[in-house]
């Protein structure tokens, strides 16, 4: 499978369609929430999965960004987890203004492969749609210890480094799948050393990991969960943090906010994420989408860029 981009990639063309019911096996609302109040400063969605079809009506990624313009969201990154949805990313984002694209190996994808030996096959294949000019990052990669067994998480961590690497040679940004790994994480990134932009995915530690990320420089992306009302720490977590140092995301079809919480995620819903920052810290909302976007583009350049 080639990595030039195509002309038109239909809906036909997404790698999978995440067929779900709801959890309690009731009537739960699986249709997409209406489109929120437009943010009046424009930003963007540091990390989406548009590959994936979701929802009663699943839409095509074009309906998203029509949505998402309507909703003031200016753009997003699209990202892959596999070769598969790596390259999706990459091809999509070459003919689509409102894409960038990040590609890596899931590390749960990592931790499927047979054999160290098939796994670097599949890293070179990232390596090589990581010189893309609209892949501007490397993402998402990490460590898992959620769902991955303990024997197999040697293949997580020789693709975690590998992926470090990848986006060091590439000068281009890191996107950290961390879920219950902080320590091991961030001992990796110091360790082989961390990329000059290095971005936590769905931000999901406390304040003293905020702490870590301060000392190093590392941003941290929040979505949807900071709106859930068990998760203070997450909002602690925010209220430290340095302005520049604060990004956004959806992480859709998955993590949608309040109160639109078990409902399919999309880009265009970003600005309720948006507006539970601007309250956590303080400051105006237009202050806060104005502070994002600088970040956002100081982390991944300029979305009309490379086309």
């Amino acid at each position: 499978m080639g990595t030039e981009p195509k002309q038109d990639l239909p809906s036909e063309n997404y790698i999978r369609v995440r067929n779900r019911k709801s959890e309690d096996g009731g009537s739960r609302d699986l249709s997409y929430p209406e489109l929120p109040e437009p943010l009046e400063v424009g930003t963007y969605d540091n990390h989406t999965h548009l590959e994936i079809a979701d929802g009663e009506n699943p839409m095509d990624y074009r309906e998203h960004l029509e949505l998402s313009n309507q909703a003031g969201i200016l753009g997003a990154v699209q990202v892959g987890g596999s070769v598969e949805t790596s390259i999706w990313s990459a091809r999509t984002a070459a003919i689509e203004p409102r894409l960038l694209a990040a590609v890596a190996l899931h590390p749960n994808v990592a931790a499927e492969y047979s054999n160290i030996q098939e796994l670097d096959n599949g890293i070179a294949e990232i390596a090589k749609l990581a010189k893309e000019p609209r892949v501007r990052a490397v993402g998402e990669t990490g460590l898992d210890y959620f769902r991955t067994t303990e024997e197999l998480l040697f293949l997580q961590q020789h693709s975690f480094e590998a992926h470090i690497q990848i986006a060091k040679e590439n000068n281009i940004a890191l996107q950290i799948h961390d879920r219950d790994a902080h320590e091991d994480v961030v001992n990796t990134l110091l360790r082989v050393g961390a990329p000059e932009r290095t971005v936590f995915h769905c931000f999901s530690g406390d304040r003293a990991l905020a702490e870590i990320l301060i000392e190093h420089g590392w941003y941290a992306s929040f979505s949807g969960t900071l709106t859930f009302k068990k998760n203070q720490e997450l909002r602690d977590a925010l209220a430290i943090l340095p302005p520049e140092l604060v990004l956004v995301e959806t992480d859709a079809p998955f993590l949608t906010p309040e109160p639109f919480r078990g409902r399919p995620n999309s880009p265009y819903l970003i600005g309720l994420t948006v507006r539970r920052m601007a309250e956590v810290r303080g400051i105006p909302v237009n202050a806060m989408a104005t502070q994002i976007t600088a970040n956002t583009e100081a982390v991944y350049g300029l979305w009309a860029e490379g086309l």
